[in-house]
Parts: C-alpha cells; structure tokens; sequence
C-alpha cells in the first residue's frame, strides 16, 4: 500500500532495466578483461541489481556483501553512515567492484571508499544502477551508472521506503498526490 498523501509512478520499467543492465555487464567485461573482479554489493537495496548484473559480467567473480545504512526509515539520507554487515573476505590485492543501488548525496560511497583505502585493494571500481547528482554532498568517482535521475524518492527493484517495495519489478518513484 502506497503512503497516505503519494502516488508511484514508473520511473523504469523491468525491460528497461534488463537492457541497461545488459549494457553496463558488457562494458564491465570490456573494461577488466584478464581481470578476475571482487564484486561487493552493498545491502540491502543492491540485491537484485547484483544478481542481474553479475550474470552479464563475462568474466571470473567472486562475490561478498557489505551492509550500510544511512537512510534508517526516512526518505532523505540521515548522513551517518553505519556499517550493518562486513565484508567476510579480505580485498587486499583484488579488483574490486562495489555495486550500489543509488548515489545519492555521496556520502555513503566516501564513507565506504576511505575505509576501502585502508584495506588496500589493488583497484576500486564503483557501479550504481542509479545516480541522483542534485543532491550529492560531495565529490565520488562513478566508473559505472545505470541511469541518472532527478531528486525523487524512488523505490522498487530492491529500493525501499521502510523495508517496503523492494520487490517491484521496476523503479518508481513517490509523488505527492
């Protein structure tokens, strides 16, 4: 059920997001070819992001999972991060690929790659399916971005409002009725 006061509309549909998904897992291949990558979905709203996309990803993976929180309940990032889950293997000396559902004021991403650096990986690759430039707080490298969107609270696809709507097919966002 859809919060009192807002409407959902698409935004993407689910044929949308499989061929950008397509695309992006074939410039990740063309990108790091001879390369074997260290996936890191962050959680939760990465999950079926990671699933598709690393099925279109043509080369050796390995894959573990690191769960962040800056939103708790909200609609707007709190700005303070939390790690909610680590990573269970070491990245020292791997390519790693952090996969993430939205940059949004990049605090979140700065945040994860500081504490990356000190790990020291041999390479750090970000990906995000989606990008939300008119509220970035600061500056992060996005090698990869799925779409870029326009400031709304979007959910679906693994994006949530309160541990809700991750299991939409397709991303919408919330609008005032």
């Amino acid at each position: 059920m859809i919060p009192a006061g807002k409407r959902l509309e698409v935004l993407y549909t689910e044929e949308q997001l499989a061929e950008r998904i397509r695309e992006m897992g074939a410039q990740i291949t063309q990108d790091n070819a001879g390369r074997e990558l260290t996936i890191v979905a962050v959680l939760k709203g990465s999950f079926l992001f990671v699933a598709d996309l690393v099925r279109a990803i043509d080369l050796p993976v390995t894959i573990d999972f690191l769960g962040l929180s800056s939103y708790g309940e909200e609609t707007r990032s709190s700005g303070v991060v939390k790690i909610t889950k680590d990573l269970s293997m070491p990245i020292q000396d791997k390519h790693v690929l952090v996969i993430e559902d939205i940059v949004d004021t990049g605090l979140t991403m700065r945040y994860l790659l500081e504490n990356f650096e000190t790990r020291k990986p041999a390479s750090i690759q970000i990906c995000t399916l989606l990008h939300k430039p008119a509220n970035q707080r600061c500056d992060v490298p996005i090698d990869y971005t799925g779409f870029v969107i326009e400031d709304s609270f979007v959910i679906g696809y693994g994006l949530d409002l309160a541990e809700r709507y991750r299991n939409l097919p397709y991303i919408g966002h919330l609008l005032d009725t």
